[in-house]
């Protein structure tokens, strides 16, 4: 039992100060100077926008795409699958009114999700790169401009992935506490790993892809839950880069109930439990940069959630003198030090974001005793559910739509 408790400690201390690590390489690559790199000339880009039932938001979505600035052709597809709300009339009269905006039908098919609907828009278009915004999406004017720069001027890019903010932030505890989230991982995160091993990860919406190298992998997988990770990781075993560019930024909403978010991170979940598989047979999953990619995926969606588990238990044991002496001040420090690491990767992604406000740093500091324990219980839930479809009932696990809510004015 000892050894045991040694060997995971260790392991969770590793973690603590890899994460230490790529915060502060974060904060670093967060605050240099880059200046804007203007090109000659700038390739075509075409905007894919996966949309089903997304009429309380189009409106405001399809407005942010006619005010995209982009200095070569530039053209808004919204790929409209089967909506049964009124998202094709407003794609309609926005295609009407503006000239680079276009309304798709796309034909029913299966599987259901996010995947097929993309590998149909890249069937129709022809740009050299495509760009990916998810339909709740208001990029800000120069965010495709800004991809596409960062892309052209990085030796061996597959593209480039942007910064993804929070327009609901201010809703409740919940939508807080889910746009912190997203400032660690979004903003110090994907720029610590850019900074330290040039690893990026594609993050669903606002991202840049070129066309020719995606389709020379194979497109996306239809069966892909979590389709923006699994594509990361086959780019990446390709010898191809994901540089990160903080200055692109598109503002997303955040579930604003419990029960939605519940639903949106269990489909998450089972994405990426569906690319641990993947990957666990896929020997070019293993080398080079890939293999950095896979055993990230692993940490973040497996051990993250079971060592959060490990240190309550740990902490407890200490209290009730379950373990000897001579590990119970080891084991309460290891307690202690999640709780100081988690929370000041929180207050430091604030600081960086100029986003410090007396909300804002209480909510960082109750975070991880309320917001971080809900991925234990969801990774639960989707094991089970993964379990129980896939690998018993051999069934193909279907999309589960986000629920959206009526937009609010940017904070």
């Amino acid at each position: 039992m000892n050894v045991i408790l040694i060997f995971i400690m260790s392991f969770f201390w590793l973690l603590l100060v890899y994460y230490s690590l790529v915060t502060l390489a974060g904060v670093t690559y967060r605050i240099r100077k880059r200046p804007q790199a203007e090109m000659a000339s700038y390739p075509s880009v075409s905007v894919l926008i996966p949309a089903h039932n997304e009429g309380v938001v189009m409106t405001d979505t399809l407005t942010a795409m006619s005010r995209l600035s982009y200095p070569g052709e530039l053209q808004v597809f919204l790929l409209d699958d089967q909506s049964s709300d009124d998202t094709g009339e407003i794609g309609r009269s926005f295609a009407e009114a503006f000239s680079r905006i276009h309304y798709i039908a796309v034909p029913d098919g299966s599987p259901k999700g996010k995947s097929r609907v993309l590998n149909y828009g890249l069937s129709i278009t022809d740009t050299e790169y495509f760009v990916v915004f998810d339909a709740d999406n208001q990029p800000e004017p120069d965010a495709v401009k800004r991809l596409v720069e960062k892309a052209e001027t990085t030796d061996r890019a597959a593209g480039a992935v942007g910064y993804v903010k929070t327009r609901n932030a201010d809703t409740n505890w919940l939508t807080r506490m889910i746009t912190l989230e997203f400032q660690v991982f979004q903003l110090l995160m994907q720029c610590g790993r850019w900074q330290m091993m040039k690893t990026g990860s594609l993050a669903g919406t606002n991202m840049l892809l070129r066309r020719s190298v995606v389709e020379d992998i194979g497109g996306y997988d239809m069966n892909a839950l979590a389709e923006d990770a699994e594509l990361t990781i086959r780019l990446t075993a390709a010898g191809w880069l994901l540089p990160v560019e903080p200055e692109s930024r598109t503002w997303e909403q955040e579930p604003e109930t419990l029960r939605t978010f519940i639903k949106q991170r269990t489909r998450w979940l089972i994405g990426n439990l569906y690319l641990l598989e993947k990957v666990f047979f896929t020997k070019t999953f293993w080398k080079k940069r890939a293999f950095y990619h896979s055993i990230q995926h692993v940490t973040v969606y497996l051990f993250f959630a079971v060592l959060l588990l490990f240190s309550h238990l740990f902490f407890i044991g200490s209290l009730f003198d379950l373990f000897e002496p001579v590990f119970a001040a080891p084991v309460l420090m290891l307690w202690f030090m999640s709780y100081i690491v988690y929370t000041s990767q929180l207050i430091g992604a604030l600081v960086i974001d100029r986003t410090v406000t007396p909300v804002n740093v209480l909510t960082a500091l109750i975070m991880y005793f309320t917001y971080a324990q809900l991925f234990v219980l969801l990774l639960g839930r989707s094991a089970a559910i993964y379990l129980w479809k896939r690998l018993i009932k051999k069934q193909v696990i279907g999309w589960d739509k986000t629920r959206r809510f009526k937009n609010r004015p940017v904070a």
